[in-house]
């Protein structure tokens, strides 16, 4: 019976261990973020699909997973702090929009301070199936039209990939959504490649890493107006949380293996992040930006 009772154990550790599939697909977003300048960026993002759930997010920091692990391996062995911000380039997103399937429920998630928070989006989105079909790079592809976010979309979708899901938050239309962007052009995704991921792991380096050193990974749920809340206090001051702990004699400390003090270097990031949020006030979700305002 012992025996029993410990295979049935070792067989759901490896169960729970497995490494997972899933496809990852690969978006180029063309996007503009100043409202009042004609610039436009681009940046790639990636919708990993899984049997159970599909997770989108900007893919910049996943590229640089293996360089991330090198730095940051050689400073835990040396001792010596070394300025990463040199080196890593920065994504220009750093949410998380996740659907359970099959319910295709969403749940957006964003990083605030120590800990990263979530609420679930119950928007249905209303779908215009249209008859127009077009080549969108080798996929035979069908349009269809909607609203959402305050803004008009226009997406094309193929049943050559029967996901009916998408970039961001898009989803329910009969296969993926292959191309979409808005009415002004602000936003707009394109698939650009695809690739099976046999070993795919949720949790990228980064995040590990994140979580090694105490910034939590588990989203915390909450609604969407104390999300958002919360949200715009953390980017009037990304250190109101950890600001209480800095003493004088923390901040007069210097770095392993540098000149520069711990003051010194909370000031570069208080900068960094406020600069990250300070460049972009042309949100995907116009409406929700013009509820902050009232």
């Amino acid at each position: 019976m012992k025996k029993l009772f410990s295979l049935i154990l070792i067989s759901g550790f490896v169960m729970l261990n497995a490494q997972q599939s899933a496809n990852r697909f690969f978006y180029e977003l063309t996007f503009k973020p100043k409202q009042k300048q004609d610039t436009k960026e681009k940046v790639v993002t990636i919708l990993d699909i899984t049997p159970e759930k599909s997770i989108y997010q900007d893919y910049t920091i996943i590229a640089q997973d293996s360089i991330l692990k090198a730095e940051v391996e050689a400073m835990e062995k040396s001792g010596v702090w070394k300025d990463m911000m040199k080196s890593i380039k920065m994504p220009k997103f750093s949410h998380k929009v996740e659907k359970k399937y099959p319910e295709m429920t969403v749940t957006y998630s964003d990083q605030i301070s120590m800990k990263r928070f979530g609420y679930s989006d119950d928007t249905k989105l209303n779908w215009k199936i249209l008859s127009d079909k077009e080549k969108i790079g080798e996929y035979n592809a069908q349009k269809a039209t909607t609203e959402f976010g305050g803004r008009k979309w226009t997406a094309w979708f193929t049943t050559d990939l029967p996901f009916p899901d998408g970039p961001y938050k898009f989803h329910g239309l009969p296969g993926l959504i292959v191309k979409i962007e808005d009415d002004a052009k602000d936003y707009s995704w394109l698939l650009t490649a695809n690739k099976k991921m046999d070993n795919w792991e949720e949790q990228s380096y980064a995040e590990k890493i994140n979580s090694k050193y105490g910034m939590s990974t588990a989203v915390v749920m909450t609604d969407r107006t104390k999300f958002e809340r919360s949200f715009e206090n953390f980017k009037a001051d990304p250190l109101a949380e950890v600001r209480p702990y800095m003493t004088p004699e923390m901040m007069s400390r210097k770095l392993p293996g540098s000149d520069k003090t711990f003051g010194e270097m909370i000031k570069d990031q208080e900068k960094m992040a406020k600069d990250y949020f300070g460049s972009n006030d042309n949100p995907i979700e116009k409406d929700a930006a013009k509820g902050k305002k009232k």
